[in-house]
C-alpha cells in the first residue's frame, strides 16, 4: 500500500517537474554551463605575469637574461629600462608586476660569485607575487646556469628532482572540475527541493496533502527521490565533460563517485527539505538557503585549503558536509582512491545523509 501511494506522488513529481518553465532547462543547462565555463575563468594559475626589466650591467649576459625571460612560458617582458624609478611607474600603473634589477658590472662579478640581481613584486595580489616571482628567479637561474657551462665554469649540480605525483602538469582545472560537481549538486539538489516545496506552499496545493493519510516520511520521500535521480544525472554530464572538453578521467573506480554522490545528494536535500519545512515564503527560504551554500562554499575547501585555515576554522569543517564529499571526488578522480581508503569520509558523510533525512521528516507537519 505504501509502495503504492510512493510510486502515485512520484509519478505526480516528475509530471509537475517536466512541465515546470525553468526547472528542466537549469537540471541540463546549468551543469553545461558551469562544467564548460567555470574551469576556465575560475583559475588559480598563475600565467602573463609582465616583468620589467632594470638594464644597469648592458652585457652579452644580461642581454641573454631579458631574451630567456621573454620566450619563458608565463613572463612578458614590458620593458626594458635603464631607471628604477620608471620601472616602479610601470608597477604603479599596473603595467608590470615584478621588477627584476640586474646592477652595473653583473657580468663580471657573477664569475666570482659576489653579483646579486635583485625582483620586487607587487605584493597586493599575493598569490602572483609569490608565484611570478618564483618563476622569474627559475628563469635567471637556468640561464646563468647555461651561461656557466658555456664559458668553462663549474656549475653546482643540486641532487634533487622534483615529481608531481597525481597531478603531473599542475593544471588548477584538475583540481577544480571534481569540486565543482559538488557546486552543482548543492545547487541543484538543495535549492531545487527547498523551492519546489516552498512553491507548493504558497500556492496551496499541499491544503490537499494535509487531509489524506500520507504518512510525512512518505510525503518527504516522494519530494526527494526526483532530485536524487537529477544528482547522478548532473554528475555524470559532468564527468562526460570533464572527459570530452578538459581530458581529465577519474583515476578510480566510477562506482565510488556514484556512491558518494547518492549520500551527499541525501545530504542536501534532506537539508533542502528541512529549510522548506521551517519557511513561510520562497524569498525567506532562498536566504536561509543561500548562507549555507555561502559556507559550505567558504569552508569545505573548494577554494580554500582546509589547512590554510586557522585552528577554530578547521574545527568547524568538520561539521561541514561538503568536505567530505570534496575530499571523495578529488581523492578518487586524481589518486584513485577506493571506498576502503576512504571509509571516514563515506561514513561522516552517511552520518550527516541520516540526520538531515530525519529532520526533513520530523519538521513536515500536517496542518489541517
Amino acid at each position: 500500500m505504501k509502495f503504492q501511494i510512493l510510486k502515485a506522488l512520484l509519478r505526480k513529481e516528475l509530471i509537475l517537474m517536466r512541465r515546470h518553465p525553468l526547472i528542466p532547462k537549469i537540471i541540463f543547462a546549468m551543469p553545461l554551463m558551469v562544467m564548460l565555463v567555470i574551469p576556465l575563468v575560475a583559475n588559480l594559475d598563475v600565467k602573463n605575469v609582465n616583468i620589467a626589466v632594470v638594464d644597469l650591467d648592458h652585457s652579452q649576459l644580461s642581454r641573454r637574461i631579458i631574451s630567456d625571460l621573454g620566450v619563458a612560458e608565463a613572463l612578458t617582458v614590458v620593458e626594458v629600462t635603464g631607471s628604477h624609478p620608471e620601472a616602479m611607474d610601470l608597477i604603479e600603473n599596473g603595467r608590470a608586476d615584478l621588477i627584476l634589477t640586474l646592477p652595473p658590472d653583473y657580468a663580471k662579478t657573477f664569475i666570482t660569485g659576489k653579483a646579486q640581481a635583485d625582483i620586487e613584486t607587487n605584493g597586493v595580489n599575493a598569490t602572483k607575487s609569490m608565484l611570478g616571482a618564483r618563476y622569474a628567479s627559475q628563469s635567471l637561474m637556468n640561464t646563468l646556469a647555461q651561461w656557466q657551462r658555456q664559458m668553462g665554469h663549474p656549475v653546482r649540480e643540486d641532487n634533487l628532482s622534483v615529481i608531481y605525483r597525481y597531478n603531473p602538469t599542475l593544471n588548477f582545472r584538475n583540481y577544480m572540475i571534481p569540486a565543482l560537481m559538488v557546486v552543482l549538486l548543492i545547487i541543484i539538489c538543495g535549492f531545487l527541493p527547498a523551492l519546489n516545496l516552498v512553491s507548493e506552499k504558497e500556492e496551496g496545493t499541499l491544503d490537499g496533502m494535509n487531509v489524506t493519510p500520507v504518512s510525512p516520511f512518505i510525503f518527504v520521500l516522494s519530494k526527494l527521490i526526483p532530485f536524487w535521480v537529477v544528482g547522478l544525472l548532473v554528475v555524470t554530464i559532468g564527468m562526460i565533460v570533464g572527459r570530452l572538453v578538459y581530458g581529465l578521467v577519474p583515476v578510480g573506480n566510477i562506482a565510488s563517485i556514484y556512491f558518494a554522490t547518492i549520500l551527499f545528494s541525501l545530504v542536501m536535500s534532506g537539508l533542502g527539505v528541512a529549510i522548506a519545512n521551517r519557511s513561510a515564503t520562497m524569498l525567506q527560504s532562498i536566504f536561509v538557503m543561500f548562507a549555507f551554500i555561502m559556507i559550505f562554499q567558504l569552508m569545505s575547501g573548494l577554494f580554500t585549503p582546509i589547512a590554510s585555515m586557522p585552528g577554530w576554522a578547521r574545527m568547524i569543517t568538520y561539521a561541514i558536509p561538503p568536505r567530505y564529499f570534496i575530499e571523495i571526488m578529488r581523492a578518487v578522480y586524481l589518486k584513485g582512491a577506493t571506498v576502503g581508503e576512504l571509509w571516514t569520509q563515506f561514513v561522516l558523510l552517511s552520518g550527516f545523509a541520516a540526520i538531515f533525512l530525519v529532520i526533513a521528516a520530523l519538521t513536515y507537519k500536517k496542518r489541517m
